[in-house]
């Protein structure tokens, strides 16, 4: 491949290297030179650029990647469409991720060309989530070099999906052990365990002796479960201990005692038949992540666990850092309360409209977006930050005089995740989150804002909040400052659900009671019942202080 500088004339069927913007001029980076462009960078000043020009036997950047991308995937993987010499590949299913690690590394190693990136290998991963992207670095490949990579690549990529279903519990009590620790290890270990499609099909309380563990176990095993999980009244302090004692009583086989991951050290697994059993240690009691996560999920997901498997979990165990874990220097206005930026979503084209820009449509006499602008500014949120894309000026006229910041996203077209990019991008140092609002959800009140923003607290491990009616989700989100990472790695038209789901033990529901969460306006027929909504409002409204006057009168 040549790459390097071009005079205009010598540059037709190139691909340029960098984007040129000037008037009436859009080049992006990537694009293929063609007589038309050249002619109107010539009649703008330009002489020359800096492009590519690929060669014989080169391959180029989409098809080396897509065809790198095709050899990865194992069961549960499926392999996107390739953009810009990028192939990202997906879980087609939930489960835990199993990474060939020694196979990435071989691969890595090829040329500097061609990179693979993973997630961690035995992460917990839902449908849809990106696991791996292949990027070819530059515009094309020696074929030499496609070839030694295509002999590397091999399926490195798999989900283990979810196979255990019923999952028994066994909670030891002793005096002073209070029946909320009880029932909210229950509810807690029952929304763990949920996000991998198991349930608690049996509970058991029974006293802190060894003999009555034993016949809880046998009862457990005699009731069918897949897997039985015993919350101890007291730490497992050694493997002649209570838990570990009747375990080995009911005729299980201790296999391991202990881990090196940090909460999370009083671990033990042991099996009894088939049946894997965990005691788990006292943090499991609670919703973040620790330890009993790690060998929690891949138990659920039928992989083996030995000594060597938690012997080797030392590197990374240290979970002091993670984000649902309380930070220290978190930002805070004086009252305490946390610092939450507004970033609204106004970038899309809106297409379902049929023609004109739906943002920029009236609603009682306001613009659509104006709606949602306001909303946030009336609320405790700020700043207050649009995301602009197709037709900004439109939107930047529906907003006019009100106290916003702006932040176009050229890359609009490309879906939702580039604009909630580029709008986390431009949240200030000093906040502590942001709460990410639609340009077209009319309803949101700045009551609704403030109630999610006062859900969100980052110190105390609850990191998302979202609106909920009736076990649906809705929008607006907060999300704090310790997922941006997660957000700003989004790719394609793909929103942040699957994060959600992800961080569910930081998860706060904000309870609704209406549908102020849920409508947007997509087409011409929603904008028209959101126009009819409204004067059945303002009907209502009317009504209710004729019959207050009336009352007053009376009285």
């Amino acid at each position: 491949m040549r790459f390097g500088p071009f005079a205009l004339e010598e540059a037709d069927g190139a691909i340029a290297a960098h984007s040129i913007r000037l008037p009436g001029i859009d080049l992006r980076k990537g694009a293929v030179l063609d007589a038309a462009c050249l002619a109107a960078l010539a009649r703008a000043g330009v002489t020359s650029l800096t492009a590519a020009r690929l060669e014989a036997g080169d391959v180029p950047e989409d098809r080396a990647a897509a065809e790198i991308a095709a050899r990865l995937g194992g069961e549960g993987i499926q392999a996107d469409a390739a953009f810009t010499g990028r192939v990202n590949l997906r879980a087609t299913e939930a489960g835990v991720l199993v990474v060939d690690s020694a196979g990435v590394d071989a691969l890595n190693a090829v040329d500097e060309a061609v990179t693979l990136a993973t997630l961690p290998a035995f992460r917990p991963v839902v449908a849809g989530e990106m696991v791996g992207t292949v990027k070819i670095i530059p515009f094309a490949v020696e074929g030499s070099v496609h070839r030694r990579a295509l002999a590397a690549a091999r399926p490195m990529l798999s989900v283990a999906p979810y196979r255990v279903r019923r999952v028994a519990m066994i909670s030891t009590r002793l005096p002073g052990l209070a029946d909320k620790v009880v029932a909210k290890t229950l509810r807690v270990t029952a929304e763990r365990l949920h996000a991998a499609g198991a349930g608690i099909e049996h509970h058991a309380e029974i006293t802190h002796d060894a003999g009555a563990v034993a016949d809880a176990v046998r009862e457990a095993i005699a009731r069918s479960a897949e897997m039985v999980l015993i919350f101890g009244a007291s730490a497992i302090a050694d493997r002649r201990d209570v838990v570990p004692a009747g375990i080995v009583a009911a005729g299980g086989e201790l296999l391991h005692f202990g881990m090196p991951v940090d909460p999370g050290n009083l671990l033990l697994v042991a099996q009894c038949g088939a049946v894997p059993v965990l005691g788990a240690p006292g943090c499991a009691r609670s919703p973040r992540d620790n330890g009993f996560d790690r060998v929690l999920h891949r138990l659920l997901a039928g992989l083996a666990i030995d000594r060597s498997t938690i012997a080797g979990m030392g590197v990374g165990g240290l979970l002091m850092e993670i984000a649902t874990r309380p930070q220290p220097r978190e930002a805070r206005e004086p009252d305490g309360t946390a610092r939450i930026a507004a970033v609204v979503l106004a970038a899309g084209r809106g297409t379902r409209m049929g023609g004109p820009n739906k943002l920029a449509s009236t609603l009682d006499g306001l613009p659509l977006v104006r709606r949602a602008v306001e909303a946030a500014l009336a609320s405790q949120a700020a700043p207050v930050i649009v995301v602009t894309g197709h037709e900004p000026e439109r939107v930047h006229d529906a907003l006019a005089g009100l106290d916003v910041r702006f932040v176009h996203n050229p890359a609009y077209a490309e879906g939702i995740s580039t604009s909630l990019r580029a709008g986390i991008g431009a949240v200030p140092e000093k906040s502590d989150g942001a709460i990410v609002l639609l340009g077209d959800m009319p309803r949101v009140s700045a009551g609704l804002i403030d109630r999610l923003v006062a859900a969100l607290a980052p110190a105390a491990g609850r990191l998302v909040a979202v609106p909920v009616r009736e076990g649906r989700r809705g929008n607006p989100v907060v999300w704090a400052r310790r997922l941006f990472p997660e957000l700003i790695t989004l790719s394609g038209d793909v929103g942040a659900r699957h994060l959600i789901v992800a961080n569910a033990e930081a998860l706060v529901d904000v309870p609704v009671e209406d549908d102020e969460a849920f409508v947007d306006v997509d087409t011409t027929d929603a904008l028209e019942r959101e126009e009819l909504h409204r004067i059945a409002e303002r009907a209502d409204t009317d009504g209710e202080q004729a019959l207050d006057a009336m009352r007053a009168e009376d009285a």
